[in-house]
């Protein structure tokens, strides 16, 4: 049989088996045995499956340090303490809670990026809804996986992905960014906003929060905790002003902010280390050999020229068709890898900058229909998880439609003005 077909084969049961999750195995465990499959039937050497594994080398590291973050920030009580404010300043309404809890989601993605959404906010909003006695903490955690990438374009630094598809030195500098992507983020935001609250509409009109939180006392180490995730902010997007991997900066950050306040309280790190998430590493990495085993079919040089050929004969509809067909595309395989299969098409059409910029749109946006097509998405779903709150494949897809739907077509219409 032809390579082509084992390989899509594969893909598609890999994809298949990392969104419906047979036998609550773990996404990781079937990305990785899509990869070691590519390995076995030889579609790929050993050197080509370790090229791709390299290709996420900085999202491993961002990822790492990310997590150290906020596994620290969890444990010292600091989201406990973020959540007591939140829900005093919303003074009994689950209404004002929802908007409070989404502009900060926006902050948050906007200068941490989409992950730090769901591995930071995530467990500081599900503090507050338990402390805020709510009865149903659904709405409010729905935000956390919606805005992370809504508003992941909103900056370079907002969504790995974006460093991605602006590989190897092209990433225009930051007054063009906002030129090019301010108006389609403010669209999907607000649009995202809109069509998620009108679905949660009547859980928060029969919700009740308590308008009285005792808040915690911060603290030396949830201090130096919250520090750290500053200081992490600001290195983001120095490192990104001067067109420096995100990985490596994050990483350090994490590390730094770990030994500090462990070396303060005298504790090991064995506990820590134990509760990040490891599993999301080989789940990455496997999806990253399955792209890889994609190009090397010479799919990617098909959908360039027919890129290329929609692009000459209307910019317009090369922006719809290429910035929907990437969202669903993402949707199937993860997008970061989706990113890396859709920014070589790009660069091999040689299409426009707004284009492109629509495939952005698409990569970053269009994740938010299923729960395993962003990396974001997959770190809400473990927060939850640990939390013993489970949300399956097709309850989100259900609001996934309903949000993801116009708030994509709103985006892709601003750029197209």
């Amino acid at each position: 049989m032809n390579p082509v077909y084992y390989t899509s084969a594969i893909a598609i049961a890999t994809a298949a088996g990392v969104v419906l999750r047979p036998f609550r195995w773990p996404e990781a465990i079937w990305a990785v045995a899509g990869a070691v499959l590519i390995l076995a039937l030889g579609i790929l050497t050993p050197a080509e499956v370790w090229s791709g594994i390299a290709k996420g080398f900085d999202v491993y590291l961002f990822l790492i340090g990310m997590m150290l973050l906020s596994e620290l920030a969890r444990r010292e009580g600091l989201f406990d303490w973020v959540a007591a404010i939140a829900v005093s300043y919303a003074k009994g309404s689950p209404r004002r809670l929802f908007v409070m809890i989404y502009l900060v989601g926006v902050v948050v993605t906007a200068l941490l990026s989409n992950d730090a959404t769901a591995v930071v906010l995530t467990p500081a909003v599900y503090a507050g809804c338990r402390a805020a006695k709510v009865k149903d903490p659904l709405p409010y955690l729905y935000i956390c996986a919606f805005i992370a990438n809504a508003a992941s374009f909103v900056l370079p630094i907002s969504n790995p992905a974006n460093l991605v598809i602006f590989a190897g030195g092209k990433m225009p500098p930051l007054s063009r960014w906002l030129g090019t992507f301010l108006g389609p983020s403010i669209a999907a935001i607000v649009v995202t906003f809109i069509a998620l609250y009108w679905s949660q509409r009547r859980v928060l009109a029969s919700d009740t929060v308590a308008d009285k939180v005792e808040r915690p006392v911060l603290s030396l180490p949830a201090k130096l905790a919250g520090v750290g995730l500053l200081a992490t902010a600001a290195v983001l997007i120095s490192a990104s002003a001067m067109h420096i991997d995100l990985g490596l900066p994050t990483f350090l950050a994490g590390a730094l902010t770990s030994i500090a306040v462990l070396a303060i309280m005298r504790q090991s790190p064995i506990e820590i280390i134990k509760d990040v998430s490891w599993a999301v590493l080989p789940l990455v990495a496997g999806l990253f050999v399955i792209v890889e085993a994609v190009n090397h079919t010479g799919v990617t040089s098909l959908i360039a020229e027919h890129l290329k050929a929609i692009s000459e004969h209307s910019e317009t509809q090369a922006i719809g068709i290429g910035g929907i067909s990437v969202a669903l595309f993402s949707n199937l395989v993860n997008n970061l890898p989706a990113g890396l299969f859709a920014a070589s098409a790009v660069q091999a059409a040689q299409v426009s900058d707004r284009v492109t910029a629509a495939v952005l749109i698409g990569v970053d946006l269009g994740p938010n229909l299923s729960v395993t097509g962003s990396l974001a998405t997959i770190l809400w779903l473990t927060a939850l998880r640990r939390e013993g709150i489970y949300v399956s494949a097709l309850d989100f897809l259900k609001i996934g439609v309903v949000v993801m739907t116009p708030a994509l077509l709103a985006s892709l219409l601003v750029l197209c003005l």
